[in-house]
């Protein structure tokens, strides 16, 4: 894993926003405080003592009264400097207002340069026809000429190619007369897909299961459930569900509940429109992009709920890949339904467009060479509760994606105090406040299998 890059978090344009206007606060606090102390010298000028003393010393007086008015009102008086105090308390929250714009402003620019990008490609077929032409050939030729004609090696060495082609998508919609945006055009592919209702069955138990002493560790458990034939070992004709989900329960010494981790691993049916598969198919993927509310999302409320996690105590939501979008999206709902969800990790997932309440921290590990991080089309809000960390490490196929070779080694060096990036503070604050998760004594990992009911 090389070139690890840490944003958002303690470091976040917000974060340095909210400093912005914390120190403007104060400095209109101070050029108050210097203004009531000129208001109150001004009262020694008429100062009944001090208009007595003239009788007996007339010029003595008036060299006191002329030092002070010019140290309260003249050029450099306090009278000036509590003004020029309050002008820089203004320019402050001024600079916040310009930093804020300009970090959405260069969000929204890019949107829109891909969505008009999409519209001229598809609204001048002449254009449209020799761009394709030039650089599809050039791209072509540098497959064959460098990568022995691997186009999917040449993709993962090129993952950009990913955003701009999405971001394109709704321009090229929108030449055919359907003006819309991604969002719209993520809503009405997620209509083609039936949700039906999630039905939630306890499968098994496991009281003695790995307590978690740090986030390798937690990202251990999710590649665990990623592969469910560890934790589930079968007969050999009976098959292994992989749809499951884990809700991993940390406990003191005490037996004292501390705090539950729900494990949601990746997509595993990719079907098309209108065909319906498991609670983790692409219906749920397009549907959790699109901001809908999905049966993958209601099996993880009853499983959290068949687990004991009404009690208030701290979760986590812990996904891969769909179970990233998942978790994230299903954090609002959570929190509004009565869940204590403080934090979320999400690995190799596309959560750029999903909004988290303020109060949750999140994590989002990103291979710069993994596709699907990409798949929104969007940067990670810089934000003071979302921390995101992206890294190198090229297979030159989809391995790029997997938990094992990539978001798990992460992770191992987010906890290896030797690495330099433990050190990073944005990424030292979310270690340091995982303690529910992570200072147990014993843990039992409970498993759930979701399906769909009521769909045709």
């Amino acid at each position: 894993m090389t070139n690890v890059d840490v944003s958002g978090g303690m470091k976040s344009t917000t974060v340095q926003c909210d400093d912005l206007l914390a120190l403007s606060r104060l400095t209109d606090e101070v050029g108050e405080d210097t203004l009531k102390i000129a208001a109150a010298g001004h009262k020694f000028l008429v100062e009944p003592n001090v208009l007595a003393s003239s009788l007996l010393n007339p010029g003595g007086v008036v060299k006191f009264e002329a030092a002070m008015a010019v140290a309260l009102d003249g050029p450099h008086g306090l009278t000036a400097t509590s003004a020029g105090i309050r002008l820089r308390g203004e320019a402050l929250k001024a600079s916040k207002i310009a930093y804020e714009m300009a970090d959405e402003l260069a969000a929204k620019s890019l949107e829109v340069s891909r969505w008009f990008a999409g519209k001229a490609v598809t609204a001048t077929p002449t254009v449209a026809a020799a761009t394709a032409l030039l650089t599809g050939g050039a791209i072509a030729a540098d497959v064959h000429a460098n990568y022995d004609g691997d186009w999917m090696k040449w993709l993962m060495d090129h993952p950009g190619m990913v955003d701009n082609l999405i971001g394109m998508t709704p321009g090229m919609i929108s030449s055919l007369g359907i003006p819309v945006d991604l969002a719209t055009t993520l809503d009405l592919l997620a209509a083609t897909y039936p949700d039906g209702n999630a039905v939630v069955t306890p499968s098994r138990s496991h009281p003695h299961a790995d307590v978690p002493k740090d986030l390798h560790d937690l990202m251990e458990g999710l590649a665990m459930r990623n592969k469910p034939d560890v934790l589930e070992p079968r007969g050999k004709d009976e098959p292994v569900d992989p749809a499951n989900i884990d809700v991993r329960i940390i406990k003191n010494a005490q037996n004292e509940v501390t705090g539950y981790v729900v494990d949601i691993p990746g997509t595993k049916h990719w079907n098309p429109p209108g065909v319906v598969e498991s609670a983790n198919d692409t219906g749920v993927n397009v549907d959790a992009m699109a901001g809908n509310r999905t049966v993958l999302q209601k099996g993880i409320e009853e499983a959290l709920r068949m687990a004991g996690a009404t009690d208030g105590k701290p979760v986590m939501l812990l996904g891969h890949s769909q179970g990233g979008i998942v978790a994230a999206q299903s954090t609002p709902d959570l929190v509004a339904s009565g869940y204590n969800v403080t934090h979320v990790v999400t690995a190799g997932s596309p959560v750029g467009r999903i909004d988290v309440p303020a109060n949750v921290q999140m994590l989002s590990l990103e291979n710069r060479n993994d596709i699907v991080p990409r798949l929104d089309a969007a940067d990670n809000p810089d934000t003071a509760n979302r921390t995101t960390v992206k890294f190198d490490q090229n297979y030159g196929d989809f391995k790029n994606h997997n938990i094992e070779e990539n978001y798990s080694e992460a992770a191992r060096q987010l906890s290896d105090p030797g690495s330099k990036t433990y050190h990073d503070p944005a990424v030292a604050r979310y270690r340091d406040s995982l303690g529910a998760f992570t200072n147990g004594s014993q843990a039992e990992t409970r498993t759930y299998r979701v399906t769909r009911e009521g769909v045709n």
